[in-house]
């Protein structure tokens, strides 16, 4: 990921640079650049010392994109750019600039210079051209706003306001901010427009009846009170978190650094592990508390001191998951090519005809290197990577406090060697933890490229429920009402339940799919389309049809197994070995899901004549009963 991108709202820590301007020199050619909507404005040299004139004093400090303007960049109240005017004058400090009548950009409370002023109207297709790397637009209840030079200030990154960029970002708005009028004092400067009168809220085929039914409901939400949270509720939940961490180490203390009292304990932190991806994913989306910095603060406590990440690097990521999910390049959580090919990825790189790994063979070593390795290895790494660049320097020290109070708790029973198995085996279980619950919920439903839905009905494609049960809620954190969560991600998790009736209401007006699924059933939904229909015809079930061609040897058995044209020996199939017990353990009713859905069983062809090459090689191949294209 791009280190400007990551560094966020730091790069406007440094000072203003310190330089001095020819007074009457040669003038710059003057370069304003209009836009629709945009009109240039004159210059003054008033205006150039603006930011530090001839007092000799240093300027202001200013963010990055203020240092990369040109000297004498003045900004018009539409946001227009002109170049450097001559005669800026001789003085030190930092480079002139002025914000005309908008005042500091980003800043609260400074508003265009002449209130009550007609603002310019835009349609769509004006607004449409606006989705660039530095120049993005944006709609929040019908006005615009330019955020191009603002989007690195954000404080939750500038990739996630910018992945509304020319769209109506106005459930989004509602859906991730808890004060909305502290937000608008931010907004106000951006201001450059707003939406014509006869042009519709929404850009595209919209259904427009469904959106103003989304916000309906979201309003009687309010009035029902569904976004404040119980105290008591959260309370407990990070009271039994800290229980748990001290059973762990209770039992190692009491009964020894055994492999039975190790094995408890490491399950048991596993499980407090898992409930602090819980709280702390609650207190990212300041659904806890009513003001946020307690919400951060708490987040930073529980993410740093309990589990050794950084909060900053999470929200980073999980805000963006949020705002468009499932959609490559937007949602992180889908876009893991080249490892793994998801959705309409794997016609992508069929088309191209991109091999970099044996894709056809990634429902085998998704279990070798997904749940297993995600938070030991991908996530550490990540992680590790996002503090150091962009200098979260407190989010390293909570970190660094987790794995301290760790390794001088297990240290002393185990040693170094044994303490580090102990962290790796609570990783590995944490992880497995991990995937299953949080992408049981996503993996199974559409993904692809951007489609530019509304918010209601794009929440809605990604994501599906799963039965409630007390233990289930419990042990899935609530994300088993994904959809409820994803259409309001600020309302705390215990009010699902009673948001989810009228969510289902809306559903069924509209014609939208409401998908709930029982909880094996959605496990298996997960493995399904990659490794579970492949082995059960390979191991337990061997009259369905084998996906793929198989040259076998002849009768003798001498010589390995090999998959036609892979190149991957059989031996492999040794990982298979475990299935048929799995299947003794199994329901009945999960394997009768699986198998119906999957195609009926086609009959082989004949064998090859005895005359041909395969043959008089001693081989006989099978024909291919589901051909598919490989990558």
């Amino acid at each position: 990921m791009e280190a400007e991108a990551l560094r966020g709202d730091w790069s406007g820590r440094g000072a203003g640079r310190r330089g001095r301007a020819r007074g009457g020199g040669e003038a710059s050619a003057v370069s304003a650049v209009i836009r629709e909507g945009k009109v240039p404005c004159a210059g003054s040299r008033a205006g150039a010392r603006s930011y530090g004139g001839r007092s000799g004093r240093a300027g202001p400090r200013r963010s990055g994109w203020q240092r990369r303007t040109p000297p004498g960049t003045r900004l018009a109240p539409l946001g227009v750019s002109v170049g450097p005017r001559k005669g800026t004058g001789r003085g030190r400090g930092g480079r002139g600039l002025l914000h005309g009548a908008m005042g500091d950009v980003g800043e609260p409370g400074r508003g265009p210079a002449q209130p009550g002023a007609p603002l310019p109207t835009f349609r769509w297709e004006q607004i449409r051209p606006h989705n660039l790397p530095g120049d993005k637009w944006l709609v929040i209840e019908r006005r615009v706003y330019d955020i191009s030079r603002w989007a690195q200030r954000h404080p939750g990154g500038s990739r996630l306001i910018g992945h509304h960029g020319a769209e109506d970002a106005t459930d989004a708005f509602h859906a991730f901010h808890q004060d909305l009028n502290f937000v608008r004092k931010f907004l106000q400067p951006l201001l450059i427009g707003e939406l014509a009168p006869e042009e519709p809220s929404q850009d595209g085929p919209q259904n427009a009846q469904l959106v103003e039914d989304f916000r309906a409901l979201r309003q009687a939400a309010e009035d029902m009170k569904l976004f404040e949270a119980k105290p008591a509720f959260f309370a407990l939940l990070l009271g039994h978190i800290l229980a748990m961490e001290v059973l762990a180490w209770l039992t190692i203390y009491l009964l020894g650094p055994g492999w039975v009292p190790s094995t408890l304990a490491a399950l048991v932190l596993a499980t407090s592990q898992a409930q602090c991806w819980c709280l702390q994913h609650d207190l990212g989306h300041t659904s806890v508390f009513r003001k946020s910095q307690w919400n951060h603060l708490a987040q930073q406590f529980v993410m740093g001191q309990l589990k050794g990440f950084s909060a900053h690097w999470w929200n980073f990521r999980h805000f963006q998951h949020h705002a468009k999910p499932n959609i490559f390049h937007k949602d992180p959580d889908v876009t893991v090519a080249p490892v793994f090919l998801l959705g309409e990825s794997s016609v992508e790189y069929g088309r191209k005809k991109r091999r970099y790994l044996p894709y056809n063979h990634q429902h085998l070593y998704f279990f070798l290197i997904g749940p297993p390795l995600l938070t030991l290895v991908n996530f550490e790494v990540e992680n590790l990577a996002y503090m150091l660049v962009c200098m979260r320097w407190m989010d390293l020290l909570w970190a660094a406090s987790f794995y301290s109070r760790f390794f001088l708790c297990y240290i002393p029973f185990y040693g170094v060697p044994g303490a580090l198995l102990l962290f790796v085996a609570v990783r590995v279980l944490e992880s497995h933890w991990f995937v299953w619950i949080t992408q049981m919920n996503h993996i199974p439903k559409e993904i692809g490229h951007e489609k530019h839905r509304d918010w209601a009905s794009s929440q809605l494609a990604a994501t599906c429920n799963v039965e409630p049960s007390l233990f289930i809620d419990w042990f899935s954190g609530h994300l088993n009402f994904q959809i409820e969560h994803h259409l309001f991600p600020t309302m705390p998790r215990h009010n699902y339940r009673r948001v989810a009736p009228l969510v289902k209401a809306l559903c069924a007006k509209h014609g939208l799919n409401y998908e709930v699924k029982p909880f094996l059933t959605a496990l298996v939904d997960i493995v399904g389309p990659f490794l579970l229909c492949w082995c059960l015809n390979s191991c337990c079930f061997p009259f369905m049809t084998l996906p793929s061609p198989v040259i076998r040897a002849p009768a003798t058995g001498q010589g390995p197994i090999r998959r036609a044209g892979s190149g991957v020996p059989g031996e492999w199939l040794i990982f298979l070995a475990p299935l048929p017990v799995i299947g003794l353990l199994v329901p009945e009713e999960v394997w009768r899901h699986l198998a119906g859905s999957l195609p009926p069983p086609v009959k082989a062809a004949p064998r090859a004549p005895a005359t041909t090459k395969p043959a008089q090689a001693g081989l006989t191949t099978l024909p291919h009963p589901h051909p598919h294209p490989t990558p």
